[in-house]
């Protein structure tokens, strides 16, 4: 959902793709339990603290950003969520997924399981968990997330690997992410390696991290 003009509360809302699946199976899997704000449109550098005409103005290039719509694919939306954070929350929490880049021979299985740094005292696994996406799903015949059993992280993880072939994103939910590489010698062509990225998100400090992902052709 969106707010389609700065001076009047106007709210556009749709339905994300996964919404529209849940509300098309017709069986009560649809129910809106909770909801996420977030500034993905907002350029904070723009906040001026030395304008000329005062404090008054000191965000006025803020204000006046244009604001986006509401659109349905939801790996492109709320990047940014807005956190409630402790007080005297000194550092903003990060991603720790032990990895910088993932290099993957074909047919190898791999397990991610990130830790947030900085989080509520501490560095530990977000009890929600996280969000895990893959640019192109193809180059893996495994990707699954385990450890969070709500049902709307079972909605994702069961349609989690759907694809006829093509080039499609793919995001699961898990406090850990599982991996095995393609062993479809075909997709690679006469490249030797495939390349994609893998997003990941926490779902309770909003921390995102993403890396660079490899899977080389075994001969």
């Amino acid at each position: 959902m969106g707010y389609l003009n700065n001076s009047v509360v106007t709210v556009d809302a749709i339905l994300t793709n996964t919404g529209r699946q849940l509300l098309a199976q017709n069986n009560g899997a649809f129910r809106i339990t909770q909801f996420a704000l977030a500034d993905d449109e907002i350029d904070y550098t723009l906040y001026n603290p030395t304008h000329p005409s005062g404090s008054a103005y000191y965000g006025e290039a803020i204000n006046n950003m244009p604001l986006l719509e509401a659109f349905p694919e939801s790996t492109q939306v709320v990047k940014y969520k807005l956190v409630t954070l402790p007080r005297g929350t000194a550092k903003m929490p990060i991603l720790d997924i032990g990895y910088s880049a993932i290099s993957i021979k074909q047919g190898a299985s791999l397990a991610v399981s990130p830790q947030t740094l900085n989080y509520t005292g501490g560095n530990q696994v977000e009890a929600s968990g996280y969000t895990f996406t893959i640019s192109d799903v193809r180059l893996f015949s495994t990707f699954n997330g385990v450890g969070i059993n709500t049902p709307s992280a079972q909605s994702l993880n069961v349609n989690s690997t759907v694809t006829l072939g093509t080039s499609v994103s793919s995001t699961v939910v898990g406090t850990t992410l599982n991996l095995r590489a393609t062993t479809v010698n075909t997709l690679f062509g006469a490249n030797s390696q495939l390349q994609a990225t893998l997003t990941v998100v926490g779902r309770d400090s909003g921390a995102r991290v993403t890396i660079p992902v490899t899977v080389t052709k075994v001969s």
